[in-house]
C-alpha cells in the first residue's frame, strides 16, 4: 500500500477524537508532548465533545466524523492523530467522505483499539498504510516512554526501526512473509459483513490484541473470523497483549488450538496493543515475521 510521507520538524498535526470523550487535561498534556517533539498540533473542533445523551461517546457521529473528514481533507496537515479509543469508531465510519479522503492523498493516520474499524476502512477504501500505535491522550503515549521513543522514531526516522524487536515467543516456530494487517480482535470480528469492510486475508500476517474480553469471548471472536474465511491464507500471527482478559495461561490453550492448526508461524507476547512499551506497527506493509527471534523486519519503512 502506498507509505504516508514521513514527518518534519514543524509539521502541523490534527487530533481527533472518533471514538470515546477525551479528558481535558489529557488531551492536553498530550498536545504539549507533541509539541515538545516540535509539531504544530491543532485538536479538532469536537475533540473535547460528549454526545449529548450517550455519554460514552465524544460527541455525534456526524462531528466526529466531520472532524477525521476536514482534517485529513486539509493540505495543511501531515498527520491526523486519534486522541483515544474507547467506541464510536463504528458508528461513524459510513458518514466520512471516502471520495473526497482519497482525492486528498496519503498522509500519517495513527490510533490503535476501538481505531481498528478506521484502520481496516482506510486499508479496504483508500489502500493506504496505517500506524497502529499509542493516541495522543492515552497513558501509553503520555507516560511511556519506550511506547514514546519507538513512536517518535517510526514518525521521524522510520528507516531507524525497520526492525520491530519484541521479547515475544514463538508459540509455533518459523519464518513468513506477508503484509501485516489486523487490531484488537474484537473490532476486527465486529467489522465481519460490514460494508465495505475486509472480505479475505490471504497473504496477511496479522497482528491481534484486545482489552477487557475474558477467554470465551477471545474464543467467540476468533471463531468468527475462522468461521468467516478472514483466517484462510494467513501466512503468520503475531499476539499483542491481552489486558484484563484474565490469566495469559487461560488464553495460551485457546490461541495454541485455534491458532496452531492454520499451520503458519504464532508469535506471542510481541508487545503491541495495551500493554506497556507498545511498539508502533505499520499496517499495510510487506514484512517479514520471525517467530523464533520475535521480530518483524519491514521490507520498507514505514513512511516514506
Amino acid at each position: 500500500m502506498p507509505r504516508p510521507p514521513r514527518l518534519a520538524p514543524g509539521a502541523r498535526v490534527a487530533v481527533v477524537a472518533p471514538s470515546g470523550p477525551v479528558p481535558e487535561d489529557r488531551l492536553a498534556a498530550g498536545l504539549d508532548v507533541l509539541r515538545g517533539w516540535d509539531l504544530d498540533p491543532v485538536a479538532g473542533p469536537h475533540a473535547g465533545d460528549v454526545h449529548p445523551r450517550l455519554g460514552h461517546l465524544a460527541g455525534t457521529d456526524a462531528d466526529r466524523a466531520r472532524d477525521l473528514e476536514r482534517a485529513w481533507c486539509d493540505p495543511s496537515v501531515a498527520a491526523v492523530f486519534c486522541a483515544r479509543g474507547g467506541y464510536g469508531a463504528a458508528r461513524m465510519v459510513d458518514l466520512l467522505d471516502w471520495d473526497a479522503m482519497r482525492a486528498a492523498g496519503p498522509k500519517v493516520f495513527l490510533g490503535f483499539s476501538d481505531i481498528t474499524t478506521l484502520h481496516e476502512a482506510f486499508a479496504c477504501r483508500l489502500g493506504l498504510a496505517t500506524l497502529h500505535g499509542p493516541m495522543v491522550a492515552g497513558p501509553g503515549f503520555l507516560k511511556d516512554a519506550r511506547a514514546q521513543d519507538h513512536l517518535r522514531a517510526t514518525l521521524f526516522a522510520p528507516e531507524s526501526v525497520r526492525v520491530l524487536a519484541s521479547a515475544g515467543r514463538a508459540l509455533v516456530g518459523g519464518r513468513a512473509r506477508g503484509v501485516t494487517f489486523g487490531g484488537c480482535l474484537s473490532l476486527l470480528a465486529a467489522d465481519v459483513g460490514a460494508a465495505g469492510a475486509r472480505t479475505g486475508a490471504r497473504g496477511g500476517l496479522l497482528f491481534l490484541e484486545d482489552t477487557g474480553e475474558e477467554a470465551y469471548r477471545v474464543d467467540r471472536c476468533l471463531t468468527q473470523l475462522a468461521r468467516a474465511g478472514l483466517l484462510d491464507g494467513v501466512r503468520g500471527v503475531a499476539l499483542g497483549s491481552w489486558v484484563d482478559c484474565g490469566p495469559y495461561e487461560e488464553l495460551r490453550p485457546l490461541f495454541e488450538e485455534r491458532l496452531g492448526r492454520l499451520g503458519v508461524p504464532v508469535v506471542e507476547e510481541f508487545g503491541f496493543g495495551h500493554g506497556e512499551g507498545a511498539l508502533t506497527v505499520p499496517f499495510g506493509l510487506p514484512a517479514e515475521l520471525d517467530a523464533d527471534t520475535g521480530t518483524l523486519t519491514l521490507d520498507v519503512p514505514a513512511l516514506a
